[in-house]
Order: structure tokens, then sequence, then C-alpha cells
């Protein structure tokens, strides 16, 4: 299945409440999983970028620190605090 299939089974679908939670929470684990994969890959000073709605596109910088879900980045446009799921190595 591809994910435009996936979504369209979702939509169309007859799920119960219990169906879709149990779905969220399979999302939720799984973007946890990729958070955890980001993370070990980061240290401090290592260049990151990611993508600014504010700022309308990608924001390139430095790793400052990294907590638990999130960084700190060091940029040309000042610190940001950003979740680890949005970094990603420049």
């Amino acid at each position: 299945m591809n994910l435009k299939q996936v979504n369209t089974a979702i939509m169309q679908g007859d799920w119960t409440n219990d169906d879709l939670n149990s779905m969220i929470d399979a999302v939720k684990w799984r973007r946890a999983q990729l958070a955890k994969t980001v993370k070990n890959q980061l240290s401090p000073g290592t260049a990151v970028r990611f993508n600014s709605q504010k700022l309308g596109g990608m924001v390139s910088g430095t790793l400052e620190s990294v907590k638990i879900k999130f960084a700190t980045v060091n940029t040309s446009r000042g610190r940001w605090r950003v979740p680890i799921n949005m970094l990603e190595t420049a």
C-alpha cells in the first residue's frame, strides 16, 4: 500500500474510535523511534538544518544542545528551540 491508499482507507474506511486511536498510537510510537534515531546521530557542534514556516524555508545552524525532545540550534538568525524530529544533518 502506498501513502495515498493508506490515507484514502483511513478517510473512507468504516473505522471505530478505538481503531483510529490505535492508529494514532502507532504513528506516535513511530515518530518517537525516528526522533531517537536522529538524536543518536546528533551531538553539540553538528551542522543541522530544519524547515521554518516562520522564516519561509530551510534554516541552517549549529547544534548547541540536545535535550529529551528538543534541541537548541544556533543560527545566523538567532537561537532556536527545535523538536528533534524536525532536524536533519546538513
